[in-house]
């Protein structure tokens, strides 16, 4: 089956009972046992939840895994995934890093004993020099957040299964229907489902999807063990959002390759990172391991001090952290998403004081291209006097 179908049919045939197509919300957190020794399947809903369960199957199989588990916030996904390692391991993991995650690392898992060393992951020379004794695993974000680097999954989990080494993979910006690493050879998938999975800016989620029994049974223990679920409530409203997610990363991604090819001709514009793009460094790997591309992308204007009046000036797009939602939402990563990460490591990647993440809606997309147009020319306006 297709998998805009599967996305469609999430949950519709998992009541038999009662024929619901839309799966109901089980808010209890007990369950009854049918006498000593047996179980419905339910005990205590920490452990497993009848809402919750449809959606981790449902996970599991549009990224082609063997176990889903759905989590109360993408960083509790990671939390859940970096408790795999112990003190004195070490991970490879990608140059340009969402904020959350390097500040997890770096001022949580360090304080464990776990360590990482963050690097171009496309570049396997590079990784096999990092690579040390220690090391347990490779982190790879593709495309990366905010500037957007490619990296050859397949290349990368070829090679850390000879080193020995699991490969995860955060798809938050692509998901399945676009890209499914798992086929491509990863062991383990994160998401942020807060961002398109979700897809109305409603719910806070994340999603852990695993291949293999070992690895699997792993996480199932740290999922129960830790606690960091998605409540009953939250699972539903994933869902739903998840039955229209083939609508709407195909809207997503004409509206986002409509305003990039825009602004890369824009002569107030130094440069545009999307990996639709032609020019793009990645273009050729992003088409040949994933069939579309995200509704995200990075700008770097030519002058810092455009930037205060067009995130002032915007009007129907929001000036606001998170992406992947049905609105518009334009991003500051410097002192926003990316504000953890030391100055000088953010500049040395590139994020720097000219630099806008554009999360870009389902909105018309005449209607985003002129009010950033207009915001864009109310700044110049401003700065040139």
């Amino acid at each position: 089956m297709k998998i805009e179908s599967r996305l469609a049919q999430i949950g519709s045939q998992n009541d038999p009972q009662t024929g619901a197509v839309s799966f109901p919300i089980y808010p209890s957190t007990a369950f009854r046992h049918p006498r000593l020794g047996q179980s419905t399947g339910f005990d205590y809903s920490r452990s497993k939840s009848p809402t919750r369960a449809v959606l981790e199957a449902a996970a599991a199989d549009l990224e082609g895994g063997d176990a889903g588990f759905a989590t109360s916030s993408g960083m509790a996904a990671l939390q859940i995934v970096f408790s795999l390692f112990s003190s004195g391991d070490h991970l490879l993991v990608s140059l340009d890093l969402y904020g959350g995650t390097y500040r997890l690392l770096e001022q949580v898992m360090s304080r464990f004993g776990v360590t990482a060393t963050y690097i171009d992951t496309n570049d396997l020379d590079a990784l096999e020099s990092h690579r040390k004794p220690n090391t347990k695993a490779v982190l790879i974000e593709t495309p990366t957040n905010p500037l957007m680097m490619i990296t050859d999954i397949a290349k990368v989990a070829a090679w850390a299964k000879r080193s020995g080494l699991l490969t995860i993979v955060d798809n938050t910006l692509l998901t399945p229907f676009f890209q499914r690493p798992i086929e491509l050879g990863a062991d383990i998938v994160v998401h942020s489902a807060t961002k398109y999975l979700g897809g109305h800016n409603d719910v806070l989620a994340g999603l852990i999807v695993t291949k293999g029994e070992k690895l699997s049974a792993d996480v199932a223990f740290l999922h129960n063990s830790i606690g960091a679920v998605l409540a009953p409530q939250d699972s539903w409203l994933l869902m739903r959002g998840m039955k229209t997610l083939a609508l709407r990363m195909e809207r997503h991604q004409a509206n986002a390759t409509k305003i990039a090819e825009w602004l890369k001709d824009h002569p107030s514009v130094e440069e545009v990172y999307y990996p639709a793009l032609p020019d793009h460094p990645g273009h050729e790997i992003q088409n040949a391991q994933s069939s579309g591309n995200t509704g995200i992308f990075s700008f770097r204007m030519k002058d810092a001090r455009t930037i205060e009046p067009i995130l002032r000036h915007i009007k129907l797009i929001a000036f606001a952290e998170s992406l992947g939602g049905a609105e518009s939402l334009m991003t500051y990563p410097a002192v926003q998403t990316h504000a953890d990460i030391p100055e000088e490591i953010r500049r040395a990647v590139g994020v720097d004081d000219r630099l806008l993440r554009f999360s870009v809606g389902l909105e018309h997309g005449d209607d985003i291209l002129e009010d950033l147009r207009q915001a864009i020319e109310a700044a110049e306006r401003e700065i040139n006097g």
